[in-house]
């Protein structure tokens, strides 16, 4: 590697520094989360949690059910529902992942740019 190679490796690296001390800690997961119904379209969101809470709370019973049959036909009878119900219901969850993602990375930005802002005037 030469010099010039070095220096700007130097140089990058000490950006970077600054970059990263400028954005800070990422927020913490609960608070990331509770985020999610503090946004400008937190209605989906609140309205997604609570199918998402019908459906897990009607999937465990028919697990229930499931578990307590004592012939085949009603255990598929509670089993198949209760597998659906229950997957469902992870489907929803997850897919508020990345929403959370999305929201973190958007504050990072804003932060990111007010830095650089305050720097160029």
């Amino acid at each position: 590697m030469t010099d010039q190679d070095a220096r700007i490796d130097a140089a990058l690296r000490e950006e970077e520094r600054r970059l990263l001390d400028q954005i800070g800690d990422e927020p913490p997961f609960l608070d990331q989360a509770l985020g999610l119904f503090r946004t400008r379209n937190a209605w989906v969101n609140w309205l997604m949690i609570v199918s998402q809470t019908a459906l897990f709370i009607v999937g465990a019973y028919a697990a229930w059910r499931f578990f307590q049959a004592t012939d085949v036909l009603t255990a598929v009878r509670w089993g198949l529902p209760s597998g659906v119900l229950l997957l469902m219901s992870l489907i929803i969850k997850l897919s508020m992942w990345p929403e959370m993602q999305i929201q973190a990375l958007r504050q990072d930005l804003v932060q990111l740019l007010a830095g650089v802002r305050v720097r160029g005037d």
